[in-house]
């Protein structure tokens, strides 16, 4: 443990080491500052307080000496303090910053089988606490190390003063060390086991914030809170045995320094007796070994703190590590290009990582094949667990392919750049996500070229400007956590104008309007298939349900267990695949059930309307 935490702060010290060496050089000064203090002081004792009681007269320029000593000592002192903690503090809060980055950047880099496999809370954890205890011993750490040469340099002016009383200050220093290094092995396993119990607390508290909606209508609030509370109970039992074994160790790292003390007056009361020292040397030992008993916990502070710190820098360097990143490619779509994207499916098969080594992982898709033509509209069609989103994933590339090639414009996704992806295609998911912030920053996500203009271009074709202008502070409007303020259509509309205010040559819709009214859906997917010369503005590959929605399809694809069973047009499955037929109808039919004042002819009139429409 001990070889690993110097190894953590070795890392520390090569990452910041101008910052560090600011530090350290105040701690050093501030070290040999206390040791010239100590003879200072046993000088201004044994020079001037003695005579002074001996003769019962003192000059008052032997006075302003020993007092212009005094005081310049403590005014470097102060300096080397200053040093000290200005740059162990700016070091420590320096290295967190950086290390949130990191985490955060590779959180963004790895793909999303690697966030499958770790729950959100663990991830806000190792950003967040396991980098704060990674470099939590970074702040005495400058102390630390001016102590050492204090030490240092205390031990010789004890030689220099008297071999005795230098004997009694290399007995009480390794007993400090010895116990240190006896505290930091009991520690570590404490400090480790509380670490992971932070993570599994705050993995718990989001999952309950997150489906706070689930446990309100289930009514699992105390069963949540159950749960929570006998995994916060273990992590207060981890940390009460952290605190009881500090409890035992810290007096016993306290005391020692003050029997070193006791020790050197009583040997050193001896060899006063003895002639063999002054008054001045005593003094200056025994003042000594009182101004080094707070600088010697550093020391302990640094090793005590070291298992913490080699928890958490697991836990970080476990993301760092991580593989699995998805490298982008280097060609470029014209960027200038106004027309809509052809994407094409060859032989496309993937499954799932399993959240274990050992287990197996799960087969989506085998073999599929589809291609969206430019301009035109698809809907994929398919019962739960068909495989629908993972295709809405692979089109947008947030996931690649085990097996065959998915392409854009006959170039494969995986040799395309980050930044012509994102540009050519737009993913809009199941479940919308809106930011804690105003409507104009969720539309906009500080892309160039997205002004209030387009936003309100994006909200017009999206359906979501009448509502979005009705709100108390139009764009400025703060939606709140999650979009807590709007409605699911709202929200659902709101996601969908960020996807459009970037003018995607590919659209995914991933289920993506299952919250809207059915008049406004239709109204939203009859836009989005013309631009404002009247031609077709992307094309677009739309994962739905509801027959509506597949009507206005040029053609639907009907998958089933990660398979292309039938394609066509949405009138010719009807007419050949009983499967297709049974998952409208029971859709539709639900929606008949959920509002039992729109009747079944009333949905029929609605589908068949937007047949003519198209």
């Amino acid at each position: 443990m001990l070889g690993r935490g110097l190894g953590v702060l070795g890392r520390a010290i090569r990452e910041q080491p101008r910052i560090f060496a600011v530090a350290v050089s105040g701690s050093v000064l501030f070290g040999l500052m206390v040791i010239g203090s100590a003879f200072v002081v046993g000088a201004v004792v044994g020079e001037v307080v003695v005579p002074a009681v001996e003769r019962g007269s003192v000059g008052v320029g032997v006075l302003a000496l020993a007092a212009a000593a005094l005081i310049g000592i403590s005014v470097l002192r102060v300096v080397g303090i200053f040093g000290r903690r200005l740059g162990a503090g700016y070091m420590q809060f320096r290295l967190q910053a950086a290390y949130r980055r990191r985490v955060t950047r590779r959180y963004l880099d790895l793909p999303l089988s690697w966030h499958h496999r770790n729950a959100t809370g663990t991830l806000l954890s190792n950003a967040n606490s396991d980098v704060e205890a990674a470099w939590y011993p970074i702040a005495p750490l400058p102390f630390a190390v001016g102590t050492l040469v204090m030490l240092i340099g205390a031990v010789v002016s004890l030689f220099v003063t008297d071999w005795a009383l230098a004997l009694v200050g290399l007995a009480v220093f390794p007993a400090l060390f010895a116990l240190n290094v006896v505290y930091s092995r009991r520690m570590a396993p404490r400090q480790a086991r509380a670490q992971r119990l932070r993570a599994e607390v705050s993995g718990i508290a989001h999952e309950s914030f997150d489906g706070a909606l689930v446990v309100k209508t289930m009514g699992r609030e105390a069963q949540e809170a159950d749960r929570f509370a006998a995994r916060a109970g273990e992590l207060r039992d981890a940390l009460i045995s952290v605190g009881r074994l500090r409890g035992v160790f810290d007096p016993m790292l306290e005391t020692l320094p003050s029997l070193g003390t006791l020790a050197v007056l009583v040997v050193g009361a001896i060899r006063l007796r003895g002639g063999a020292i002054t008054v001045t040397e005593l003094v200056s030992v025994a003042f000594l070994f009182t101004v080094l008993a707070f600088p010697v916990r550093a020391i302990g502070w640094v090793l005590a703190e070291l298992p913490r710190s080699v928890a958490g820098w697991d836990r970080v360097s476990r993301v760092l590590d991580a593989t699995g990143e998805m490298p982008y490619g280097d060609t470029v779509l014209d960027p200038a290009d106004p027309r809509p994207a052809t994407l094409t499916f060859t032989g496309v098969g993937f499954g799932y990582e399993p959240a274990e080594a050992h287990l197996p992982g799960a087969q989506v898709l085998g073999e599929v094949s589809f291609t969206v033509p430019a301009g035109r509209t698809v809907a994929l069609v398919g019962p739960t667990g068909a495989g629908k989103s993972t295709v809405a994933s692979l089109a947008v590339r947030l996931v690649d392919p085990l097996a065959g090639t998915v392409a854009i414009d006959g170039v494969d996704v995986r040799e395309l750049t980050a930044d012509s992806l994102a540009r050519t295609a737009a993913l809009v998911a199941q479940v919308p996500f809106v930011f804690d912030d105003t409507v104009r920053a969720n539309i906009a996500l500080d892309r160039p070229g997205i002004d209030d203009e387009t936003v309100w271009a994006a909200l017009r074709l999206a359906e979501a400007d009448g509502f979005v202008a009705a709100l108390p502070d139009g764009l400025d409007t703060m939606v709140g956590e999650r979009g807590t303020s709007l409605s699911g259509g709202q929200r659902q509309r709101l996601t969908l104008a960020r996807a459009l205010a970037g003018s995607p040559r590919l659209l995914v819709l991933d289920d993506a309007t299952s919250a809207v009214d059915p008049r406004v859906e239709a109204a939203i997917l009859a836009g989005l298939r013309a631009s404002a010369g009247g031609g077709p503005a992307a094309s677009i590959l739309v994962v739905a349900y509801r027959r509506a929605t597949i009507a206005l399809a040029d053609e639907v694809i009907y998958v089933e267990q990660g398979r292309v069973l039938a394609r066509g047009t949405h009138t010719e499955l009807l007419a050949t695949v009983p499967g297709y037929i049974d998952l409208v109808t029971a859709y539709e039919q639900a929606e008949v059930d959920d509002d039992p004042h729109r009747g079944f002819d009333e949905v029929t009139q609605v589908s068949s309307g937007l047949e003519v429409d198209r």
